[in-house]
């Protein structure tokens, strides 16, 4: 059967989220560019995007409802059913794969009674799999409302959501303080951390990357080929550097270059 139109927020909160979206609209010259902060917006005020945030966010920005529904089951960010206070995110892509990311989630899945994108009974946490957290140099990672959670293993990842049933404290391993996915989601929507010195908690890259982005400007240790023994290559170029030309159709006669025709020839 169709769906009746979805009901509208109560005229307090629909006043309220009706400023906030002027001054999400605002910041774009085309309005339409604003839909993603505002399904952040309407997110982070019932913790999963709901009908009634799509109809609000259709209102707001002239599109159909058609139009905000397709865009908000697009990305993974967008919750489409209820989801806990805390989104526990384990990266099960290659590297934290083979460090120790599958057995992680597959602690976690036991250990919480819920399975891939569920939440446990006391609405605390919602658990799943996320493909790259874009911190190798720190696998096996999780992330609790995108906050990272650095070189975890089973038994820290279980800590760690037992923590957060809680109501313990918890730390981020690099980067701002934790706050809930509602709070997370209109941060993300636009709107300042206003919390004491989160803006300024922050985590860079890794060892790791850091070795490589200094190679990659040239600032690392250069390296010289030398022969086993110490002699050098009879190939030598005439300043001593290893001649590593290889063959092209231009210096090999045995492949040519020039069009191939129909036949082959």
């Amino acid at each position: 059967m169709p769906q009746l139109p979805a009901p509208d927020y109560p005229a307090d909160v629909r006043a309220r989220l009706d400023a906030d979206a002027r001054e999400v609209i605002s910041r774009y010259p085309d309005s339409r560019s604003a839909l993603l902060p505002l399904l952040h917006l309407v997110q982070a005020e019932e913790g999963h995007v709901t009908r009634t945030g799509i109809r609000f966010c259709a209102e707001s920005l002239g599109l159909t409802t058609a139009e905000v529904t397709a865009v908000s089951t697009f990305y993974s960010m967008y919750r489409r059913k209820p989801s806990g206070d805390y989104q526990v995110g384990v990266c099960t892509n290659t590297l934290c794969a083979v460090m120790g990311g599958d057995a992680i989630f597959d602690e976690l899945k036991q250990h919480l009674g819920v399975g891939n994108n569920e939440t446990t009974d006391d609405g605390k946490v919602t658990l799943e799999h996320i493909e790259c957290n874009a911190a190798c140099d720190f696998a096996p990672v999780v992330m609790v409302n995108w906050e990272f959670f650095d070189n975890q293993t089973p038994e820290s990842a279980k800590r760690l959501v037992d923590d957060l049933r809680a109501g313990r404290p918890v730390e981020p391993t690099r980067g701002a303080p934790l706050c809930t996915y509602k709070d997370t989601a209109r941060i993300l929507a636009g709107f300042p951390d206003e919390r004491p010195g989160a803006v300024e908690a922050t985590g860079g890259a890794g060892p790791a990357s850091l070795i490589g982005l200094r190679l990659a400007k040239g600032e690392g240790p250069q390296h010289r080929v030398v022969h086993p023994r110490g002699e050098a290559p009879q190939d030598a170029s005439p300043s001593g550097t290893p001649n590593t030309t290889q063959p092209t159709s231009a210096s090999d006669p045995e492949h040519p270059a020039g069009p191939v025709t129909e036949e082959g020839e």
